[in-house]
């Protein structure tokens, strides 16, 4: 079970009092550009989560990373947030469900979801393999992402970019204080009870992963 009081001290919210769009926009956006952790677990690749509010369904989804900052409607068209424009058109992969269409700076293209409830557990699988094999984008690579109103932050191992309407901007950390204080100032992730060794640790990890990447690059 969720433990949403929980959740939600941790967005730093009230329960709302009522079910209304004001609510869940708050909600939403508290999700996406507040929360350092996620308390009721990562489930999966990809849960997606729909509401039905006045009668008509929204897309709720706060786990997209570097896409939406509100509700979107499940009907055909477009959407624009801040500086990215979605879309949303019926899937030919998934019938009688939806392909959610990413800006063109997104982190990933599309994404495709069926109409079917399902469980949490129906993921696990595919949870563990993210969080464990070496294959996973996410083994491979410390990330961070946190979406604003006006864009967005991430951070893929020493490199923090900023993406905003005028464009991006990226730089490549070489010190450690400075990524670790990127991640506090930024992303809200507070290292801060980690003792020195794990922290050189996890560093060590950053910047080999890095010079990895950077090895195989064109140039």
């Amino acid at each position: 079970m969720i433990d949403v009081d929980g959740y939600l001290r941790v967005l730093g919210v009230d329960r709302p009092r009522r079910a209304d769009a004001e609510g869940l926009w708050a909600l939403h956006r508290a999700g996406v550009r507040d929360a350092p952790e996620d308390p009721a677990g990562v489930q999966g690749n990809h849960l997606a989560l729909t509401v039905r509010l006045d009668g008509e369904p929204w897309l709720v989804d706060t786990g997209l990373g570097t896409a939406v900052y509100e509700p979107l409607p499940l009907r055909a068209g477009t959407c624009v947030q801040g500086p990215f424009g979605y879309g949303m058109v019926p899937s030919s992969a998934a019938p009688g469900g939806w392909r959610f269409v990413h800006d063109p700076r997104g982190a990933f293209t599309a994404m495709d979801f069926a109409p079917d409830p399902v469980e949490p557990a129906s993921f696990g699988a595919e949870h563990l393999r993210l969080s464990t094999s070496p294959d996973s984008p996410f083994v491979r690579v410390v990330t961070a992402q946190v979406r604003r109103a006006d864009g967005v932050d991430v951070l893929r191992g020493r490199v923090p970019s900023r993406i905003r309407a005028g464009g991006t901007d990226e730089r490549t950390i070489h010190a450690a204080d400075d990524w670790f204080d990127v991640l506090t100032g930024v992303f809200g992730l507070d290292l801060g009870d980690a003792d020195a060794p794990a922290r050189a640790g996890l560093w060590r990890r950053v910047r080999a992963a890095h010079e990895k990447w950077a090895a195989g690059q064109p140039g």
